[in-house]
């Protein structure tokens, strides 16, 4: 963590210890551990709707479950509490597996709906197994007592405290581990995340588990926080309630998680103060207004760009002077300030405020650049064996109900060699590529790599046997450093699990030091070291090409498939893709090139085939594929000369 952020977390957290230091009053003390409970449980949320992009609606579900938990094996049980909270979080770990397997083979409104019927039917089970729960009675829950030591609501504050802090620290390391970064390229892309050997499946199933402990870690304390449980607690108004307050808050950061509990657990009390909602919004108003100024002088935004939300939190501290109560009007209040802020606010208030301060969410995990190592270029050790056969495709048919996208294609590639697939556009050259890197299974045919078969593999085994592969159409994880994305393809370097990521072991950190120098050697290596540290989006097109060919090889592959890699390209560009495409294969790997640029095919490719209405049509030394009157036909639409 960036040694400033390090710093300003720790005086925050320092600050929260203080609380019941400033103030005796109970009410304002159980008003901060509350929040501290829900962010908590936001951490883990974030996981699942921030990084992985999934929708859930279940986690008042898992918040319930971990509560009952402790509360069942206090009551029937008279189980410690040492042992009740790792309990909590293991039972409800096991259930948001129980919910994942099946929930997260869809997506979407589908998931979404799987999820809230999953919370649904958690209440009604909690209502209705009395002999377990007491039913709608509730449990009542002592303050817990450890070694002849009973905590009191302000001692039981700081327990709080330090569960938030490991929660912090937990999370923090697993997000910026090779857990965090599979998790966030699930949400850049899922097809390239299966194609850099990340199961999309398996971490969905992953993210959801890890979510689902903190959801019952959150869940036990609230139970020993409030003292009371009861079924009407964790409902869906609860649920929905958590996933505003990461949108409001802003996703992918801790203290936007923060911000969003602070926010759903004042804003409602604050909408029945109406002097205390006069003070915040005018506060509110002041602060939009000089912040966006700022801004706007230093040409971080615009004008336009700031004016409804300007204008908007103008309105409402106007709108609070002339109200006279605001009992009538706090639901409609609350409502239009959440639609405020998912229409204009998408990145969240924290996603607001680092775009006025021109922040970058990665700032925190910056490489240090170091002087070139050549060492580090080095790939793979050339075999010098272009003999043998690395693929071989016989009578391979991808039918697309009756349209036959490859009809009867037999193909084979010889070792490193650079064996160009060309042919015009919809000839079914990456039809080809999906059926090889196991995107599409085909309609029949076989396919051998290395001896083995492809076909029925799933596309992450594939990449992990040594097929890696770019895109036609750039599939980066935008949001992720150019660095980032070259780890994700490092992914299978790792071993550590999640302990060894949450204790930072070792073994995790020595990996992780070993794939950040490997992922710095292979940007050295296609030209992009400089912009280690950016943002893959924000790179030009040409650069997003070669960070992909970065990121393929740190799957050190046997066989790199390039899908058209020099569409939209410069000279320029096209010159460098050529020359690292020679430096490929001087290190020994295998190269598929799809390309419509034929000088980048006849200077580079040892061996065309050509495609044409699905089926191979020319094969052969580029020379005498060039010259081929059923190539020329298909080209220009005529007979050659």
């Amino acid at each position: 963590m960036n040694r400033k952020y390090a710093l300003a977390a720790f005086v925050g957290f320092i600050a929260l210890c203080l609380v019941p230091v400033f103030t005796s009053n109970p009410y304002y003390i159980h008003l901060v551990e509350t929040i501290m409970i829900y962010a908590i449980l936001l951490f883990g949320l974030d996981i699942v709707v921030g990084y992985t992009g999934q929708v859930s609606l279940g986690h008042a579900g898992l918040f319930g479950i971990g509560a009952y938990t402790a509360g069942v094996l206090f009551l029937k049980v008279g189980a410690p509490f040492w042992i009740i909270v790792p309990a909590s979080i293991a039972v409800t770990a096991l259930f948001g597996a129980i919910l994942a397997l099946p929930a997260l083979r869809v997506s979407g409104p589908y998931l979404a709906m799987v999820t809230l019927a999953f919370g649904t039917i958690i209440q009604i089970l909690i209502n209705e197994m009395t002999f377990l729960t007491e039913g709608p009675m509730g449990l009542k829950i002592p303050k817990p007592t450890v070694m002849g030591y009973k905590f009191n609501e302000e001692s039981f504050y700081w327990v709080v405290c330090v569960m938030l802090a490991l929660s912090l620290l937990v999370v923090h390391r697993v997000l910026r581990s090779q857990l965090g970064r599979a998790f966030e390229a699930l949400r850049g892309s899922p097809v390239a995340s299966d194609c850099m050997g990340v199961s999309v499946y398996r971490y969905k199933v992953y993210a959801f588990v890890i979510s689902a402990g903190f959801a019952g870690l959150a869940g036990c304390l609230y139970a020993y926080s409030e003292q009371y449980i009861s079924p009407n607690t964790y409902n869906n108004e609860l649920t929905v309630m958590f996933l505003l307050a990461i949108i409001m808050g802003g996703r992918k950061t801790r203290v936007g998680a923060m911000l969003g509990a602070t926010i759903i657990v004042l804003l409602p009390k604050l909408l029945d103060d109406l002097e205390a909602f006069r003070v915040v919004a005018s506060a509110l108003a002041v602060m939009m207004s000089l912040g966006a100024g700022i801004a706007i002088a230093k040409g971080r935004t615009t004008l336009n760009t700031m004016l409804a939300p300007v204008v908007g939190t103008i309105a409402l501290a106007a709108f609070s002077f002339w109200l006279d109560n605001i009992t009538d009007w706090r639901l409609s209040i609350f409502g239009l300030m959440i639609l405020f802020v998912v229409y204009y606010l998408q990145d969240g208030i924290v996603g607001f405020a680092r775009a006025l301060l021109g922040r970058s969410s990665h700032a925190d995990t910056a490489v240090v650049l170091k002087e070139d190592n050549p060492e580090q270029d080095a790939l793979i050790q050339t075999s010098g064996n272009h003999q043998e056969n690395l693929i071989v495709a016989k009578q391979v048919l991808m039918q697309f109900g009756g349209l036959k996208a490859i009809n009867l294609v037999d193909l084979t590639i010889r070792k490193g060699t650079i064996h160009g697939l060309i042919g015009p556009n919809g000839s079914g050259k990456s039809t080809m590529m999906n059926v090889l890197t196991g995107i599409y299974t085909p309609t029949a045919g076989s396919i051998e790599f290395d001896g083995r078969s492809v076909i029925g593999r799933t596309s992450s085994d594939i990449a992990l046997s040594g097929i890696a592969r770019t895109f036609q159409n750039v599939q980066l994880f935008g949001e992720m450093t150019a660095l980032q994305n070259v780890q994700v393809g490092l992914h299978h370097t790792f071993s550590s699990n999640l302990l060894d990521v949450a204790l930072h072991t070792q073994r995790f950190t020595s990996e992780e030091h070993a794939a950040t120098e490997r992922g710095l050697g292979l940007l050295r290596f296609v030209g992009l070291l400089d912009l280690a540290n950016e943002e893959a989006r924000n790179l030009p097109y040409g650069k997003q090409r070669l960070l992909e060919i970065a990121r393929a090889l740190a799957l050190d592959p046997q066989l790199l498939l390039l899908d058209e890699p020099a569409a939209g390209l410069t000279a320029p560009d096209i010159k460098e893709l050529v020359s690292i495409i020679r430096k490929i294969r001087d290190h020994g790997i295998t190269v598929i090139l799809i390309e419509h640029h034929m000088d980048v095919v006849m200077g580079v490719c040892d061996t065309v085939s050509v495609l044409d209405f699905g089926q191979k049509i020319a094969e052969g030394r580029p020379a005498e594929v060039q010259a081929d009157e059923k190539v020329i036909e298909a080209y220009l639409g005529g007979t050659a000369a």
